[in-house]
């Protein structure tokens, strides 16, 4: 699964690298991403645009927003069975734009868990698989709402958790947006466990625990040195 990430780079920077159209976003970088929070997410129709969406799906037919913390991750294996995902697996793909994601190692048999971020040997950002909607509240107003698509582990993240995101290469990004794209069978072969050789993972301090503690201090190395498994 995935429960917390990170995307610490400026949004030009996020420009350069995801080629969407509009910068003028209110947006800095984050720590410490949480569900029901706000991200930065990116979708294509003529071009490319990027959006701040709230993580944690809500389904058009719900009465309220409370369902999403229950949705913010949706099984790439099921995607096309599953009635609640399967019409956005057509029509409403996304990237959800991170250049990290943290899991937490238990340490034996006790109730100590570590924190560990996961990111790319390079630490450059990139696009977890994502879908995304528009829900409406009883009052009227129009919220975007998304989820992150999750897949069997690598061998990297396995010790520690038995899913994770689905991680796009950079060349497969395009495909996944184009909305025009009707390939299911081709569309669900890109939701597999991102190289693990690609990736590295370290252990950060517990502030990260907390949701309200979004700050630089979530992802230094905790001791400085990375977790060799």
């Amino acid at each position: 699964m995935c429960g917390r990430y990170t995307i610490t780079e400026e949004i030009e920077v996020l420009q350069g690298r995801f080629e969407f159209e509009n910068a003028h976003i209110d947006f800095k970088p984050r720590y410490n991403v949480a569900p029901g929070q706000n991200a930065l997410v990116v979708v294509k129709s003529d071009s490319r645009y990027l959006y701040m969406m709230s993580w944690g799906f809500v389904p058009f037919w719900a009465k309220d927003e409370s369902i999403g913390y229950k949705l913010i991750n949706a099984r790439g294996e099921t995607l096309s069975e599953k009635p609640i995902f399967k019409r956005l697996f057509e029509e409403k793909r996304c990237l959800v734009l991170a250049d990290g994601f943290f899991e937490w190692k238990q340490l034996g048999k006790g109730k100590v868990k570590v924190p560990m971020r996961f990111v790319l040997k390079d630490r450059r950002p990139f696009a977890f698989a994502g879908l995304w909607d528009i829900w409406q509240d009883p009052q009227g107003k129009e919220q975007q709402t998304f989820t992150i698509i999750t897949t069997g582990a690598n061998e990297i993240v396995r010790p520690i958790h038995d899913r994770m995101p689905v991680i796009l290469k950079r060349e497969d990004e395009e495909e996944w947006l184009d909305p025009e794209n009707k390939k299911i069978d081709r569309l669900s072969s890109l939701l597999k466990p991102f190289p693990s050789e690609l990736m590295d993972v370290y252990a950060v301090s517990t502030i990260v625990n907390s949701t309200k503690n979004d700050r630089p201090e979530c992802i230094r190395e905790f001791g400085g040195q990375p977790i060799i498994f």
